[in-house]
């Protein structure tokens, strides 16, 4: 199951947007939902009114969509999660989530968010792959979740599953914060990148990595008309750089290579 939502957990709103560009390339089908009234303030998430698609007016409700989804080459069977971060009852609400996860045979539970951060929207955007579970971070060499402080329904939901036996990890992209409002195509190609290499299921990415480039044309902009921000951009390349120069390495070239075949392939397992 992948999980993101929006609000605290969805800097530049890149982790649901990655949720919802899988739900359109894997034609996935809403299956269930939970009821709003149970967990939202809608003085907080206001529901929306307008036409709909019979141009009757209708009401649609900040609520939580379950769908499900075919992985292409794999085969994989992905539940995907989007909803808005729940104003209350978060316990119940994680409860339930996990009991329509557990009823349709998911074993492991990966939510996705994106945080603001000190990062050059020049070089790859960063994604921090962490996990409780020893074992899962030997299996797959991800980090420990050292994180201590106030959390969002992402480190709630990813705690209740490993409470529950799931194999539970988390995915966070670093979005540069002086480029904060959405979207953030740079960053969620960024999470669907470490989500294929965790499926091993190539991710069609569509006009993405070309939204992305423009992205970054129109910040590079930003940066030369303001010499603040310009300077505080070369800054964090010159902090990026020095940080990553033992990461240039045979594994980092290793891993881009496979996923440039994982690309090729076209089903047969080769």
């Amino acid at each position: 199951m992948l999980a993101a939502f929006e609000g605290w957990n969805d800097a530049g709103s890149a982790a649901t947007q990655a949720l919802e560009h899988l739900h359109e390339v894997w034609d996935a089908e809403q299956v269930d939902e939970l009821d709003p009234e149970e967990y939202h303030d809608f003085q907080v998430n206001r529901p929306v009114i307008g036409p709909g698609p019979d141009g009757t007016r209708e009401i649609t409700w900040p609520t939580t969509a379950v769908a499900l989804a075919d992985a292409n080459r794999t085969g994989r069977r992905v539940v995907l999660v989007h909803g808005i971060e729940p104003s209350m009852r978060w316990r119940r609400y994680c409860a339930e989530l996990l009991d329509i996860a557990a009823g349709m045979g998911v074993r492991t539970v990966v939510t996705v968010g994106a945080l603001l951060a000190d990062v050059p929207h020049t070089r790859p955007i960063p994604v921090n792959s962490t996990s409780e579970d020893p074992h899962l971070r030997e299996l797959i060499g991800l980090d420990p979740n050292t994180y201590e402080g106030p959390t969002g329904i992402v480190g709630v939901l990813q705690h209740e599953a490993a409470v529950r036996g799931m194999r539970a990890m988390s995915l966070w992209a670093a979005v540069p914060h002086y480029v904060a409002h959405p979207p953030s195509p740079k960053a969620t190609l960024a999470i669907l990148h470490r989500i294929e290499q965790l499926l091993g299921e190539p991710v069609p990415l569509g006009e993405l990595p070309d939204d992305a480039v423009a992205w970054q044309h129109g910040v590079d902009e930003l940066a030369g008309e303001d010499n603040e921000i310009g300077e505080y951009v070369r800054q964090l390349e010159e902090a990026k750089d020095t940080a990553d120069l033992p990461e240039a390495s045979g594994e980092a070239i290793a891993q881009e290579f496979e996923r440039y075949l994982r690309r090729r392939d076209k089903g047969t397992g080769g």
